[in-house]
């Protein structure tokens, strides 16, 4: 796991990259969005479960990152900070259109499978191996609540600490251990259900 940090060139951004950023360097916004465009899209993804409002919401994205990029504090990891800024907008979104779901506040509703992008790394046998259990466990993913599906993706797809995802979503530390902690006994309670009812 530390290899892989080490060797993971996604977590470590120069000063140099932001300085370009905030110089507003197109090759530089292109370099940038190619480094993070499939991560972002999939947290988007599950936030949404709608593709074209997912890919809205990752335009939006990049350009609030440009119109911000003079408040980043280099300090901070930048995934983080655009994970942030993500979320910020899509929380906009909801509370705009007024859906019947937010990332504030759970609520219950079914959904049917959607797509499903896998997480960097994984090889072609371990694609073929885990996909039919992925396809099921994605499918129980998507049944539960926004806020549930949201720091699910943040700790297992995208690795976040604990601290980082309170961090992006703006709530405290012990927030975010009972939401995965409901997460996860969701999570469970709908793979219980799909195995008794022989879908798995």
């Amino acid at each position: 796991m530390i290899l892989d940090a080490v060797m993971n060139s996604e977590t470590f951004i120069g000063d140099g990259e932001i300085t370009r950023l905030r110089r507003g360097d197109p090759d530089a916004l292109a370099a940038m969005v190619a480094r993070y465009q499939h991560r972002l899209f999939r947290y988007l993804l599950h936030l949404t479960r709608d593709r074209a409002t997912a890919e809205d919401l990752f335009q939006q994205t990049w350009l609030r990152v440009m119109e911000k990029i003079g408040r980043y504090d280099a300090a901070r990891r930048f995934d983080v900070w655009l994970f942030a800024v993500a979320r910020n907008l899509a929380v906009d979104f909801f509370r705009a259109r007024r859906f019947t779901e937010s990332l504030d506040e759970p609520k219950e509703s079914g959904s049917t499978l959607g797509e499903r992008f896998p997480a960097a790394g994984q090889n072609a046998l371990g694609n073929l191996l885990e996909s039919e259990r992925g396809a099921m466990l994605a499918g129980c993913v998507l049944e539960l609540a926004a806020i549930h599906r949201e720091v699910l993706t943040l700790r297992f797809e995208e690795g976040m600490k604990l601290e980082e995802i309170a961090e992006v979503a703006r709530i405290p530390i012990s927030t975010v251990k009972s939401r995965l902690s409901r997460a996860l006994e969701g999570l469970r309670k709908h793979v219980e259900r799909r195995m008794a009812e022989g879908e798995i």
